[in-house]
């Protein structure tokens, strides 16, 4: 195993996992503000699920999102 490879091949699958992740937690946001679901200024929960299927592994992070 080349430690340099696997390093730079976790830190491309995590910049496109942030950003694909910023956006949707934008867009449903944005949308439950919208129609009224949410005022703006609550402060969300929020759990990402890490899984490597291969090793049978799973890792979960859990924190809050505060809208004001």
């Amino acid at each position: 195993m080349n430690e340099d490879t696997l390093n730079i091949e976790i830190r491309k699958f995590l910049k496109k996992v942030g950003i694909s992740s910023q956006r949707a937690i934008e867009h449903v946001v944005e949308a439950a503000i919208s129609d009224g679901r949410l005022t703006g200024s609550e402060s969300l929960a929020v759990r990402m699920t890490l899984e490597l299927p291969d090793l049978d592994f799973k890792h979960q992070s859990e924190g809050s999102i505060n809208l004001e």
